[in-house]
């Protein structure tokens, strides 16, 4: 990005921070939930609890976190002036919060027209952010590899959330539609498409502001979407022709880019300048290996072997996955993101606001990822004992419920610093 940081078009702090305060809200449903209900998440990801946790975990945690970092990264970091950012927070927030709980009741049997609520809410809210971030993206003057990566992002939601919101409608109105084809899709358009396409184009900016880093290298920063987006590409054309092989192709593509920019972020994370290690700096790392631990696991769940364990290597896949990469990237991030966040509004009214580290003391986030870690092993294990999904899950719940009170003293500390 040829930009410097723009700190002026920052929107205000309350438009990032209500995505990022809910989100953890989420983490603890699910942990709970799959105490709760483990058994049938290990037995089958077709199962109606598996879809409950794994759209807790996407839809209500990952969405709401990125969508909110967006809105703040957008105009800042790569020059996109969203529209009017806090009446645009009014109606997206809301929208994905009360979609996300009304999809996760649907699965849990709550009826058939809280799916009809979900696909309208969700539907609704993902477009209009789209539309704003989408907007503001084209028009940016900013050049380089970010600016390309975060438009296939954008587009890459509005494909997944498109699918889903078929899906959605289908089980709401009872619409005959290809299921098991349009799950498929759904599931690699949201994680490749959005998910880890946004990881990698926001990476590029802030590892090496953040973690002293050297930068990424021009070539590798665009052979990585280049690599992901040739894989969706494939993975779709094979799934609508039905043609085994491009699925193989897919496979392989969205391995080599997947292990291409894990392999690279932790190369240049042992290049860093700062040699101290802080919580982001660890839960990148947890995230980045979680990452390389999950293309063997999806080459075997895609080969469909052993077929007596399959249930099991699938819901491996989902852990290292959804409850490991993800999440910690994000929580790592946050740690760096809100203090950043604040720090910046802050010397706005004050002539000497508090430094990053004592918004959120590294010593506190430290207890965040040692829960998360020691969740992550236990759930992980489950798919060899499965007794170890109650403690897992609720010490996945209990590292999201202390990260949302790390980040709720954070606001306190800001309001407490600011003029009434």
């Amino acid at each position: 990005m040829s930009a410097a940081l723009s700190f002026e078009q920052a929107p205000p702090l309350s438009v990032p921070f209500r995505f990022f305060l809910t989100a953890p809200l989420f983490g603890i449903a699910a942990g709970v939930l799959f105490a709760l209900e483990g058994d049938a998440v290990l037995e089958s990801r077709w199962s109606l609890q598996a879809f409950a946790v794994v759209h807790l975990l996407t839809v209500g945690f990952m969405l709401q976190v990125m969508v909110g970092a967006l809105l703040q990264f957008l105009p800042v970091a790569a020059g996109a002036n969203v529209w009017r950012p806090r009446l645009l927070a009014n109606l997206v927030h809301p929208a994905l919060t009360l979609g996300a709980v009304a999809l996760v009741a649907g699965f849990l049997g709550a009826g058939a027209w809280t799916m009809q609520v979900a696909a309208v809410l969700l539907g609704a809210g993902v477009l209009l952010f789209g539309a704003a971030a989408s907007v503001g993206l084209w028009r940016s003057p900013a050049i380089g590899p970010t600016l390309r990566v975060l438009q296939l992002a954008v587009a890459g939601l509005l494909v997944a959330t498109g699918l889903g919101v078929t899906l959605a409608s289908g089980f709401g109105w009872r619409l005959a539609v290809p299921f098991v084809l349009l799950q498929q899709l759904h599931l690699a358009w949201g994680l490749l498409g959005w998910a880890l396409m946004l990881v990698v184009g926001v990476a590029y900016l802030v590892v090496p502001m953040f973690q002293l880093t050297p930068p990424y290298a021009l070539r590798p920063s665009r052979a990585l979407p280049a690599a992901l987006l040739a894989s969706l590409s494939c993975w779709t054309l094979g799934a609508l022709a039905d043609v085994a092989w491009l699925a193989w192709w897919a496979t392989v593509l969205g391995a080599a880019g997947t292990v291409g920019f894990a392999a690279y972020t932790l190369r240049l994370q042992a290049r860093r300048k700062r040699k101290v290690t802080d919580t982001t700096l660890r839960a990148w790392r947890v995230g980045m290996a979680c990452l390389l631990l999950a293309v063997p696991v999806s080459v075997l769940a895609r080969l469909g072997w052993p077929a007596s364990l399959l249930p099991r290597v699938e819901y491996l896949l989902g852990v290292t996955v959804l409850a490991g990469a993800f999440p910690a990237v994000i929580a790592g991030m946050l740690y760096k993101i809100v203090p950043f966040i604040e720090w910046m509004h802050l010397q706005r009214v004050m002539t000497l606001p508090p430094t990053m580290q004592k918004v959120i003391p590294d010593a506190r986030a430290r207890w965040q990822w040692r829960l998360f870690v020691a969740s992550l092993v236990l759930l992980a294990g489950a798919a060899a004992w499965a007794p170890l999904a109650v403690p897992g899950g609720l010490l996945f719940a209990a590292a999201c419920a202390l990260l949302e009170w790390h980040l709720l003293r954070a606001v306190q500390l800001y309001r407490s610093l600011t003029p009434r």
